[in-house]
């Protein structure tokens, strides 16, 4: 059985044990912190934790306070609230004076699945990636995790971080080395790049074993820095394969496929397909829901097959 655990619990211990290594980090807290796991910061160091209640924007822009004043902030709530009621601040202040601000969005994608669409984050990405100055990263599982937490508290800079309330298989290894803005190439095969971000990363390997049962070879890419974007690894993925298929828990548009689609047309123009949200979802379990909108495996390999077609004729 393949272990999993929950990115949020990989993300509070990561939290924590960077709050033990720098005096610097301070988390703020918008009445959420049991579920965003960064509670645990907030037991172990009281006096650089602070829950600011139910008040997402100003919760950001204390946050550009206590940069001004030489303190790395981590500020937490669920992601749609965060890029919705936080989006004043966190482009008005944060980003115009590149604030060293770490903005955690959590639960995104569908990943808060019972709450329904009211908590779904399926147009986060597109809103932050559009910023100015913003640095975009969404974690495929609890290793990226916390090699990402760890990488951006020392990347000076404001940083979105897109985290995924689901456990999630463990891909990587302790040694894996994450760098900001570098994807990472974790199959190779001829005849289609697969272009992945965040937990679904997953569904896209296991399209490529479903593929390769049917004499298709699947390169598959994770491109957990979706802003800036490796150029490069996309570009070579798409002349060597010649099909693209793009997979993210998030609207197609404005999203990973919308940003690799503009490179691709810039430098290397290739057929393309999207896998992710083109209408809101209801509440239900969670893997049903990615079932039924078109997340799975099965459905990544129908796309692969679709783009395929493209290529040919």
């Amino acid at each position: 059985m393949v272990e999993k655990i929950a990115i949020r619990d990989a993300y509070g211990k990561a939290l924590l044990n960077l709050g033990k290594k720098n005096e610097k980090v301070v988390v703020l807290e918008s009445d959420v912190g049991n579920s965003t796991k960064s509670i645990l910061f907030g037991k172990e160091f009281p006096k650089r934790y602070f829950n600011v209640g139910i008040s997402e924007f100003n919760m950001v822009s204390m946050s550009a306070g206590f940069a001004c004043e030489g303190f790395i902030p981590f500020i937490n709530t669920f992601a749609v609230f965060m890029t919705t009621r936080g989006a004043d601040p966190m482009q008005s202040l944060i980003a115009y004076d590149k604030l060293n601000v770490k903005i955690a969005g959590t639960y995104a994608g569908l990943s808060d699945s019972y709450d329904g669409a009211s908590h779904q984050a399926i147009t986060d990405i597109s809103f932050v990636r559009s910023i100015p100055n913003m640095t975009v990263i969404s974690v495929s599982d609890p290793i990226e995790t916390e090699k990402a937490v760890e990488a951006i508290a020392e990347y000076d800079g404001p940083v979105y971080l897109r985290l995924s309330r689901a456990a999630a298989p463990i891909i990587f290894d302790e040694n894996y080395d994450f760098k900001i803005g570098k994807g990472v190439q974790l199959r190779t095969g001829k005849d289609v790049a697969i272009i992945a971000t965040g937990t679904i990363l997953h569904n896209a390997l296991e399209a490529a074993e479903l593929l390769k049962e049917v004499g298709i070879e699947a390169t598959v890419i994770n491109i957990h820095t979706i802003k800036p974007i490796d150029e490069e690894i996309i570009i070579n993925a798409a002349k060597f394969t010649g099909a693209v298929v793009t997979v993210e828990e998030h609207s197609i548009h404005g999203g990973l496929g919308s940003a690799v689609s503009e490179v691709l047309s810039k430098y290397c123009p290739t057929p393309m397909e999207f896998v992710g949200a083109v209408d809101f979802a209801e509440s239900g379990d969670y893997n049903q829901l990615l079932e039924k909108y078109g997340y799975g495996p099965k459905a990544i390999v129908e796309k692969v097959k679709m783009v395929i077609n493209k290529k040919t004729n």
